[in-house]
């Protein structure tokens, strides 16, 4: 008997980035200006590189007055970006409890998911007890398997923090002194992110990412002119 459920259109499997952006006050003026514009380029090639097999769901944790999910897990071609403000202190314990929450729960974060990407941006100490929100992060559990890159803006960011956080992983902490090295990060994560999703395993992690000095160059000319195993992780 013909069964027309057999004939279904596989769905596309999703590869969750999570940006956990430090919005604290000393986060205002330039700084927050090019951390809005590099996540925008950033959620415009993902939208570029959405395929039937692969789809990229971002999602975008703020951590500063408070700790708001500013996007939950969205279509990055759907993703209306609105800019961040920066205001208060440095919440990132709360944080990474809102974002380890978000991956451990299986309604939200499925397992049938590739492993995500989280990406952590500060530019200060943390402010809030964040030693265990740390450690319960990256030593257990599914946040446990996510790759993870950090990047610290300015010479006040906390590397120990950081480079905690990205421990286990084929990364270096990223510094951002000025606008390019902001975007030229942001380029990075996604190439990185690009990468797995053009994979025959999406699960795995590039060992490293090199931007050309064409790649480099294009970034530099808009700032200045802007001023394991495939399928289950």
């Amino acid at each position: 008997m013909f069964d027309p459920k057999k004939f279904t259109t596989p769905t596309a499997k999703p590869l969750p980035v999570v940006l956990l952006l430090d919005v604290s006050s000393s986060m205002s003026g330039d700084k927050i200006e090019n951390l809005n514009k590099a996540v925008k380029d950033m959620l415009d090639t993902f939208a570029q590189e959405e395929k039937m097999e692969t789809e990229i769901l971002v999602s975008v944790i703020t951590f500063g007055n408070q700790v708001e999910l500013q996007v939950p897990y969205t279509k990055a071609s759907q993703v209306q970006w609105q800019g961040l403000q920066a205001n208060g202190m440095t919440p990132m314990g709360t944080a990474l409890n809102m974002a380890k929450a978000m991956i451990e729960d299986k309604e939200t974060t499925p397992s049938r998911a590739y492993r995500p990407t989280v990406v952590l941006v500060s530019d200060g100490q943390p402010n809030d007890s964040w030693e265990r929100p740390m450690e319960n992060f990256i030593s257990e559990g599914r946040s446990s398997k996510c790759d993870r890159m950090a990047m610290a803006i300015g010479r006040d960011a906390d590397e120990t923090v950081l480079k905690r956080f990205i421990e286990g992983t084929p990364h270096d902490l990223f510094y951002a002194e000025n606008a390019g090295q902001l975007h030229e990060f942001f380029q990075r994560v996604t190439m990185s992110v690009t990468m797995r999703t053009q994979s025959r395993n999406p699960n795995v992690v590039p060992a490293s990412i090199v931007l050309d000095e064409s790649t480099k160059s294009n970034i530099a000319a808009s700032v200045s002119i802007e001023n394991d195993e495939q399928g289950y992780w």
